[in-house]
């Protein structure tokens, strides 16, 4: 992978009960950038070159993704939810001297990122989500067939152990190309980079993936709505300025429910609009996110 990555380091951390992998670059102000489901911190390789001109960037895997650690989950979902995710990534940003930082998270690592900057708003400058709404959000939206249907894999990939563990470890290839290509706008696997598209399937077929990335989803359906009802309940917002991206073909962007719309419930200083694209930002359309991305990051870094 570190062809992917020209000048970056690796680094294995403690985070807050897991150790994480991470890759670090660059120079300048802090960013720290966070994959989603299924994939890794490879997600970013199109744009980091570009990116580390004027920042330090900081790649993490997340807990139960890649090279990081996968803790014994709870029965209440907590050793995975985006808050205990978050708490990894802070303790880690700062062992590298980080005390504040410039935050980006795609699907998964955009929901990390916002809680993120609710539980820890002193230590973000600003906050870019990419392709998502709030997870409490995202689970109304399933009360229509569409939003269902767009959406299927919430409520299987939560389903108690073992049944989505079993069924997707029976071809795990099958069902991560399957996820990749459906997300795509049409374009199938193509525009995955043959390295990362390697690396995503090769840690996607370790069993103890599987189950983690499953543990996931499961904090999903359960403490992190819990998080996001309590947030709302006492009017914690959003406060750094917050620019929310998302893919024209992407879930939010077909939703019709106004991505933008729906953040200002939750930020009190975001801005942001749709991409031509799926999905995938940085993989289907690196150099239109990084044209939203970099005078936003640059205007909040001075």
């Amino acid at each position: 992978m570190n062809d992917l990555f020209p000048g970056f380091e690796d680094h294995t951390m403690d985070g807050e009960g897991a150790r994480i992998f991470v890759r670090n670059g660059g120079s300048g102000p802090a960013l720290l950038l966070v994959h989603g489901f299924p994939q890794t911190g490879a997600i970013w390789h199109k744009i980091a070159d570009e990116l580390s001109r004027h920042f330090s960037l900081v790649i993490p895997d997340l807990r139960g993704y890649g090279r990081s650690g996968k803790p014994v989950n709870d029965a209440e979902n907590l050793a995975y939810s985006k808050r205990a995710m978050a708490n990894d990534l802070v303790a880690v940003m700062r062992s590298l001297g980080h005390d504040k930082f410039h935050l980006c998270g795609h699907d998964r690592g955009g929901r990390v990122a916002y809680r993120l900057a609710q539980d820890h708003p002193q230590a973000v400058s600003s906050l870019i989500t990419l392709d998502i709404v709030p997870t409490l959000e995202q689970w109304k939206a399933m009360a229509s067939i569409k939003g269902a249907m767009n959406t299927y894999h919430w409520p299987f990939l939560a389903q108690p152990y073992p049944l989505p563990e079993r069924m997707i470890g029976a071809d795990p290839d099958f069902y991560i190309d399957q996820k990749l290509g459906a997300w795509n706008n049409g374009t199938g696997l193509d525009v995955f980079d043959p390295a990362a598209l390697a690396e995503y399937r090769s840690y996607f077929r370790d069993p103890a993936v599987i189950h983690a990335l499953c543990n996931d989803y499961r904090a999903g359906a359960t403490c992190d709505v819990d998080h996001d009802l309590a947030a709302l309940d006492q009017g914690i917002k959003i406060t750094c300025p917050m620019l929310a991206l998302w893919g024209d073909a992407g879930i939010p962007g077909k939703s019709g429910g106004g991505p933008l719309d729906i953040w200002r419930t939750w930020a009190t200083n975001v801005s942001g609009g749709g991409i031509a694209c799926g999905h995938f930002l940085p993989e289907e359309a690196p150099a239109e996110t990084l044209a939203a991305m970099l005078p936003f990051l640059m205007e909040n870094a001075a």
